[in-house]
């Protein structure tokens, strides 16, 4: 396994650090001071020299577990139980963090709908700015003990993206259990190298992705990746590095960045595109043709019901919907929106053209199935 080589990064001043469980638990129970000492000196350092620090902190199930008996410590759990361990262990993480800091630690949990929802995710961010002009180190979890499947953020890696978008940070900082992201398994193949960096997530990039090692880690190397797009298409710089080498934090002071970097893309995406891109579910997908593909991609048009070849799901009217293209021999996914029509809608006036809708429908709502200021396209 070929050993990293650093990397130059430029000079931050907010940045988000998620801590993963592999970090923070000892053999998948409590918390332990082991790494957690050389993370908290590097927080301290950076806070010194003027920087903001978020930090996005697993672990409160493992401290949860370490109050049940061992007989109880079992790996896999149901979804109450995972919460009633979290709702435990919440204040024991807490208690474990507030230890290394002669500056006060606050806590924000946060759910997927304060992500979603507008007003919840203004309100969210007005509290975090607030809590860093008073200069408390945030600690920021996902609020498991009330999240269900469908309303759940789903790991910490992505939440953390999400916190660096709405903290306005310039960097996110993955730390794991591994240096980086390599071009095989490392754990399978001894001459797989490092990828030092990264300026554009694609197919490829996520190809390279495998599972967790971790039992108690809810990501791997994908939901990583995974994060890193949704934060560098904000024009925030994303680094994956191995938080159990206490060097490697002592480098990244200096500018040097010895894991992945993913570098920030140049046109940053709007506020509005990226929440619809990177926080809307998908409810649906519509398909369409070569016609309505090159309009979409070439002329940044709308999406027609002319264009339509089909529709799969069922969705209602304001709903995010994937878009693709559909040829005789492919499918490819080219953009996401949001649909002026349902599903049910849409399969009727699929392949008409605009002045028929009010005819088909009884009714219209807008000569387009997804207008183009409410569509991203995908690279």
């Amino acid at each position: 396994m070929q050993k990293p080589r650093g990397v130059r990064i430029e000079e931050w001043k907010r940045a988000v650090l998620k801590v993963g469980s592999a970090l923070i638990t000892s053999e998948g129970v409590g918390c332990s001071t082991k790494h957690l000492l050389a993370i908290a000196s590097f927080i301290t350092e950076s806070r010194s020299k003027g920087k903001d620090i978020i930090v996005v902190s697993s672990g409160a199930v493992s401290a949860g577990l370490s109050t049940q008996p061992k007989m109880m410590r079992k790996i896999y759990r149901s979804i109450p139980e995972k919460q009633a361990l979290a709702a435990i262990g919440q204040p024991l993480l807490m208690a474990s963090w507030n230890r290394f800091f002669d500056f006060p630690c606050a806590q924000l949990l946060l759910t997927y709908d304060d992500i979603l929802n507008r007003t919840r995710f203004v309100n969210a961010k007005n509290t975090l700015l607030e809590l860093l002009k008073l200069r408390t180190l945030p600690i920021i979890n996902e609020n498991d003990t009330v999240a269900v499947d469908e309303l759940k953020v789903g790991d910490n890696d992505n939440l953390a993206a999400h916190v660096a978008v709405l903290a306005e940070a310039d960097l996110l900082i993955i730390c794991t259990d591994i240096d980086g992201l390599y071009d095989a398994d490392p754990h399978l193949n001894s001459d797989a190298s490092l990828i030092s960096e990264v300026k554009t997530i694609d197919n490829h990039v996520y190809s390279l992705a495998g599972g967790t090692q971790n039992p108690l880690s809810t990501g791997g190397m994908r939901t990583k990746i995974a994060a890193a797009e949704k934060a560098t298409s904000k024009g925030i710089d994303t680094i994956i590095l191995n938080g159990s080498r206490h060097e490697y934090l002592d480098q990244l002071q200096n500018g040097s960045v010895h894991g992945t970097l993913f570098r920030r893309t140049q046109n940053p995406i709007a506020s509005k595109k990226h929440w619809m891109l990177h926080v809307l579910p998908n409810q649906g997908q519509i398909f369409v043709d070569a016609g309505a593909a090159r309009a979409l991609r070439t002329n940044k048009a709308s999406l027609l019901p002319s264009g339509v070849l089909d529709v799969s799901g069922d969705f209602s009217q304001g709903d995010a919907v994937q878009v693709f293209y559909r040829s005789s021999d492919s499918t490819e996914k080219i953009a996401k929106g949001i649909a002026q029509y349902g599903s049910d809608d849409i399969k009727k006036i699929r392949g008409k053209q605009s002045y028929e809708i009010d005819k088909i429908l009884g009714y219209i709502s807008t000569n387009a199935v997804i207008q183009r200021d409410d569509m991203v396209l995908l690279q």
